[in-house]
């Protein structure tokens, strides 16, 4: 598979932008006073990339969280340029894969207002060919179908498809859409936990990336 990859899609929210501390703190703020004294980011890591409804009702307990999730978009939204920053030569690679004739795609449990956020604020939005948030799909991931969306929207194969995540519901989406599933190093949850999901590569750089399609790494 090394040598041959045309597409690459990315999850966004712990793989190339890094959020994490901004997805705790909203958690954290929007959860006061719901939540057991005791609620920390050891509760909150195990379950990022999941959408954000579902952590919100296996945080809670409750099954109607639309207080909850307005709360927590209320806090992200406000704090959102005070936190976000791409990780280590995200901006670089990704704008020279795109040069280079690499499609580039975003596949994302977030909704789209503040997927296009993050991407333009950290200086990416003119290096992505197609974005795939969960205001798209029925079925987030780890369902295949926001992969398969993105691969479909590009006119891309599959099998030259590769899927860029930090969690395991990023490569088990990839994997059941039939694309190369990757994981990243630099991820919260270990890289472990990936390869225990089924991630075929996990990268410790994002320059490890441009062998996947072929091209010498700057």
């Amino acid at each position: 598979m090394l040598g041959n990859i045309k597409t690459m899609l990315f999850d966004l929210d712990g793989t190339i932008i890094d959020t994490n501390e901004l997805i705790i703190r909203s958690f954290l703020d929007a959860l006061q006073g719901v939540v057991p004294a005791d609620f920390s980011r050891e509760h909150i890591i195990p379950s990022m990339g999941q959408p954000l409804t579902m952590q919100m009702q296996q945080f809670s307990g409750l099954e109607d969280v639309t207080h909850l999730v307005a709360a927590y978009r209320e806090v992200n939204l406000r704090l959102h340029d005070e936190y976000v920053k791409p990780f280590d030569y995200v901006v670089e690679v990704i704008r020279n894969l795109h040069e280079q004739g690499i499609q580039i795609g975003i596949v994302t449990t977030k909704m789209r207002l503040t997927t296009e956020r993050g991407l333009k604020y950290v200086g990416l939005s003119d290096y992505i060919d197609t974005i795939v948030t969960i205001d798209d799909v029925t079925n987030p991931k780890p369902h295949p179908e926001p992969v398969s969306m993105a691969i479909a929207a590009l006119g891309a194969d599959p099998a030259t498809t590769l899927m860029l995540g930090d969690s395991s519901v990023d490569i088990l989406s990839a994997e059941a859409a039939g694309a190369l599933p990757v994981g990243v190093a630099w991820s919260m949850k270990g890289s472990q936990l990936l390869r225990d999901s089924g991630a075929q590569y996990v990268i410790d750089d994002m320059r490890e990336l441009y062998a996947f399609a072929g091209l010498e790494r700057r």
